[in-house]
């Protein structure tokens, strides 16, 4: 074999022999000063890498956590018997039994009112529906954008700034219940002009005129605390405050007739019905702030928190407002509203509680569903002098 064949033999063998020294030495080299001086204060590449990937699996685990975090209600969401123990005589029959169709087995209440009378049409499930009453979710904003059109604070266009970049209206507000909005509004007006206002269309006071069983809801003396979101967690959700059906009721009939806030009257016999006499309460000076509200409260009901109930009804104009929270392992749904109709005006409050299937919207789809179910029986049709005498001696002989 020549000489140069051996040498590059040799040289082959000499690299095949040094092949594990030399990945050894790669290696050790790794660890260059810079590096060691990394590997010093004890954070290697390696290290920094999975303190990287346990921040970021932290902060996704956090998140996780947030997003799939869901409160636990003690309370049914259904009743079997929402109506045992009502008193119908004195009601006016086709609205109960709209009223009853359209709740079905929900544990809630529903509640049709004449707002030109304050005469109580339909009370199902009147034990719930005479309670204290519950936290009112954002019908609260019905009271406080009508104390703030009062005051001057804003006007039905007024651009209030609700985040970095994003202004909104009131006819916005309403329609979307944004609660930034009227937060904003509560601590511009402060907390005794609140009260004040919130007194004045009858929160804190009984709505009824000597209704049997009626309980007072709760409107706070003092400011909620400041830990707790103070006047502005007020004005958004009712925070700290207990509202009944009848009182929202009353503050939207009030609304439905251009000011004028009534006694509700429940009359529970046919004496009482063929005398009741409307009783006025007071008159509120909001002629002007109504129509500034209405246009949200349409809404609403249009495209907004509401819109579910135009899956039942459509036919006629209805103005409302949702409301959806919960307090010690309740969760509250609301609606409240009115048909703005040429014939047969009626307010309505729906008031549920439970558990998740219970909701604002919610309570709009069955306030939809009475509606379809008066329509249905002309209610909202033009009607004779003598089909009102008639209506009127049918309900008072039920």
């Amino acid at each position: 074999m020549k000489k140069s064949s051996i040498t590059v033999l040799l040289t082959i063998a000499v690299c095949l022999a040094a092949a594990p020294s030399f990945a050894s030495s790669t290696r050790t080299a790794s660890s260059t000063p810079a590096q060691k001086s990394v590997s010093e204060n004890g954070t290697t590449e390696k290290k920094l890498s999975r303190l990287r990937h346990g921040r970021r699996s932290s902060r996704y685990s956090r998140r996780h956590r947030r997003r799939h975090y869901r409160e636990h209600f003690a309370t049914s969401s259904y009743d079997e018997n929402n109506t045992a123990g009502d008193n119908p005589v004195g009601e006016e029959p086709v609205v109960r039994a709209a009223a009853i169709d359209a709740l079905g087995n929900y544990n809630g209440s529903v509640l049709a009112i004449d707002p030109n009378t304050g005469r109580i049409l339909a009370m199902v499930n009147q034990k719930l529906a005479l309670s204290e009453g519950a936290e009112p979710c954002s019908t609260i904003k019905l009271a406080v954008g009508l104390a703030a059109l009062s005051e001057r604070v804003v006007t039905r266009d007024t651009a209030v700034q609700i985040g970095r970049r994003t202004r909104m209206n009131l006819t916005q507000a309403l329609a979307h219940s944004n609660n930034t909005y009227f937060e904003v509004l509560g601590r511009r007006l402060g907390f005794d002009k609140v009260k004040h206002y919130a007194n004045l269309f009858g929160l804190g006071e009984l709505a009824g005129y000597n209704i049997e069983g009626e309980h007072l809801g709760v409107y706070p003396d003092e400011e909620l605390d400041s830990k707790h979101g103070g006047v502005g967690k007020m004005c958004s959700f009712g925070e700290s405050i207990s509202l009944t059906p009848l009182q929202l009721g009353a503050l939207v009939s009030a609304m439905a007739n251009g000011g004028t806030l009534y006694y509700l009257q429940h009359p529970t016999s046919p004496e009482d019905l063929l005398n009741l006499q409307p009783k006025v309460k007071r008159v509120l000076d909001i002629s002007n702030a109504i129509p500034e509200m209405v246009d949200g409260m349409a809404a609403a009901v249009q495209y907004g928190t509401a819109r579910t109930l135009r899956t039942s009804f459509s036919e006629e104009p209805i103005l409302g407002k949702t409301g959806t929270c919960s307090s010690n392992g309740t969760r509250f749904g609301w609606f409240a509203g009115y048909a703005n109709t040429n014939y047969g005006r009626i307010v309505t409050v729906v008031f549920l509680r439970g558990g998740y299937e219970v909701f604002g919207p919610k309570a709009a789809e069955i306030t939809g569903k009475l509606y379809r179910n008066l329509y249905d029986h002309s209610y909202f049709a033009a009607k004779t002098p003598v089909e009102k005498t008639a209506e009127t001696i049918v309900g008072a002989s039920q």
